[in-house]
């Protein structure tokens, strides 16, 4: 099974103003690596704030926005209705990679992206390592 990501919509929105990512077609794209995730309109569960019990056992999960509309959850902002719960949630997108890691490294669109500069030794190893240096403004 491949990872899943959560790129909150505070992140995505601020990455795409600042030119570094682009959002087409169901893909969110890291432009300084090529680097493609499919994404999903998702929210992330935080925590249930009436005191109520957690029943579903849904808190620090992300749920699909479309799965949550299935079973009857109300969706505003940061907030969530779910029957006789309510939750503080952070909105975004569950992204899975478009390939695995080591067919990115070598892939055209990486190359493009790129420039055709190489980085073999000091580039990142893993999708997790990937995010992090984009994350820190590394890439």
């Amino acid at each position: 099974m491949q990872n899943r990501v959560f790129f909150s919509q505070a992140s995505v929105d601020q990455w795409g103003i600042d030119g570094k990512i682009d959002l087409i077609d169901g893909e969110l794209i890291l432009l300084a690596e090529g680097r493609r995730y499919k994404v999903e309109e998702s929210v992330r569960i935080v925590t249930e704030v009436t005191g109520a019990n957690d029943d579903r056992k849904i808190i620090g999960k992300v749920k699909p926005k479309r799965a949550l509309d299935e079973i009857g959850a109300e969706l505003l902002e940061t907030s969530m209705i779910l029957g006789d719960n309510a939750y503080d949630v952070v909105p975004g997108w569950s992204g899975t990679p478009s390939c695995p890691f080591a067919d990115h490294l070598v892939s055209p669109e990486r190359n493009v992206a790129r420039a055709g500069k190489t980085d073999l030794g000091t580039g990142p190893s893993s999708d997790e390592e990937l995010l992090q240096r984009f994350a820190a403004g590394e890439l």
